[in-house]
């Protein structure tokens, strides 16, 4: 990619993802925009105005060295100076005062980007610094789509149903055992936890060629899944009764949930939605089977047998197209299973990337050699024991934050995110033959 490309690509980039965050802003009024809609997420405000604070850090003032824009608002949209319970009470910027200062921000960047050198710090090299504020502002996005759908009223935002199925996907999907080239060391913005490419190991294993879809997870909770500690791990137990959950989240128990101020009768046969990775847990756990770990999960969706390469995406090294996966807010909605056969990866697995974030079995840590860039706060002070990482994406993941080495991570009780799941287990004797 020549530097006149990437430039290009930049602008185009920032300009996709500025659309959708308006979108997700001018949808609501201000009152709207200022409230604290759950104590789990922030103001909208408050992720709109830290998405052009990110923006001028990094980029007016790192990577440009020019004069700051507001030097005196940093602090309160630092994430790790206020939870989000708090933010509300924060002196903030109000609503159209944001808008002013992230359109300030970003004329500073682009006219910025005409003259900025592209090369000679790996800040900069392939536009690694402006793919990043990208994605972050996509992320945000992502968690602003999560906020609408805990707010009360009406519904405001619009999208088409998303496709029916194509051809019905059942069963499971044998891997065979071996080495594998996990992560990325090419990708050009990718983060630093996704780094770098290594060979990663894993024995023979059976996934589910689909995820869970709601009428399985159904099968689950009428057959007292969640009376049943037999099937809950001893701290997935106690958070169930702590916590009261008695089915996904948005379900109302009688065959309806509720989706972006609709109430709608439950589609069986989508993947099922807000679930923690308790209850994915104890769902596979009930059904005979375990999590896949990450390594499993990424060697089903990015090993190509026939070349013995791992690829971008289960599909190929082509970017995603509509054809491929359910990505970028088009539809509000998980897509049927079997809607996307296209994107279906060499064994036969499908809906690997989109339509739900998939938790897995593993914590989430550095890979051997990983290196924190740009800064320790994007991944490496999440490492540990605490947090389960989900891979795939979502129907509200856009397709600038989501590749088959992309890494999620949560804390195992959350469940506001678009988070669902599919399963795995050992092959039984001659099974694996």
């Amino acid at each position: 990619m020549t530097d006149t490309d990437v430039r290009t690509l930049v602008a185009a980039e920032l300009d996709r993802a500025r659309v959708r965050s308006l979108a997700l802003t001018d949808a609501v009024d201000d009152d709207d925009l200022t409230r604290q809609h759950s104590p789990l997420m922030s103001p909208l405000v408050w992720d709109f105005a830290h998405v052009g604070n990110q923006e001028e850090l990094w980029l007016v003032r790192d990577v440009g060295g020019r004069e700051p824009v507001r030097a005196d608002i940093d602090h309160l949209y630092d994430a790790f100076q206020h939870p989000r319970a708090d933010r509300p009470a924060l002196p903030l910027l109000g609503p159209a005062e944001a808008r002013v200062y992230t359109r300030t921000v970003r004329d500073k960047v682009l006219d910025l980007l005409d003259s900025v050198t592209l090369e000679g710090r790996p800040l900069v090299e392939r536009g690694f610094a402006f793919g990043m504020i990208v994605q972050h502002e996509q992320q945000h996005d992502e968690t602003m789509l999560a906020t609408h759908q805990l707010r009360a009223g009406p519904p405001v935002l619009p999208a088409a149903p998303p496709p029916r199925p194509v051809a019905p996907v059942v069963g499971e999907a044998l891997i065979p055992g071996g080495s594998f080239s996990m992560g990325t060391s090419t990708e050009p913005w990718a983060l630093d936890n996704e780094r770098p490419a290594h060979t990663a190991r894993v024995g023979a294993f059976l996934i589910d060629r689909a995820p869970v879809t709601n009428a399985l997870y159904q099968e689950f909770v009428d057959a007292g899944g969640y009376d049943n500690p037999r099937w809950w791990s001893p701290d997935g137990w106690a958070h169930r009764k702590r916590a009261g959950l008695t089915g996904p989240m948005h379900w109302h128990g009688d065959g309806t949930y509720t989706r972006f101020g609709r109430r709608e009768p439950i589609v069986p046969d989508e993947p099922v939605v807000h679930v923690c990775w308790y209850e994915a847990e104890a769902y596979a756990a009930w059904a005979g089977k375990r999590l896949p770990t990450e390594a499993e999960w990424e060697k089903a969706a990015r090993f190509d047998p026939a070349t013995g390469r791992s690829r971008r995406y289960p599909w190929g090294d082509e970017d995603p197209a509509e054809r491929h996966a359910n990505l970028g807010q088009r539809h509000l909605a998980p897509a049927p299973v079997g809607a996307y056969p296209e994107g279906a990866s060499p064994y036969g697995v499908h809906q690997l990337i989109g339509d739900v974030w998939e938790w897995t079995a593993s914590d989430f840590r550095g890979y051997a050699g990983f290196a924190a860039f740009p800064y320790r706060e994007y991944s490496e002070v999440f490492f540990g024991p605490d947090y389960k990482v989900l891979r795939g994406g979502s129907f509200g993941t856009d397709r600038s934050a989501c590749r088959g080495t992309f890494r999620n991570w949560d804390y195992p009780i959350r469940r506001q995110i678009f988070s669902g799941f599919r399963c795995a287990r050992d092959p039984l004797p001659g099974e694996a033959a």
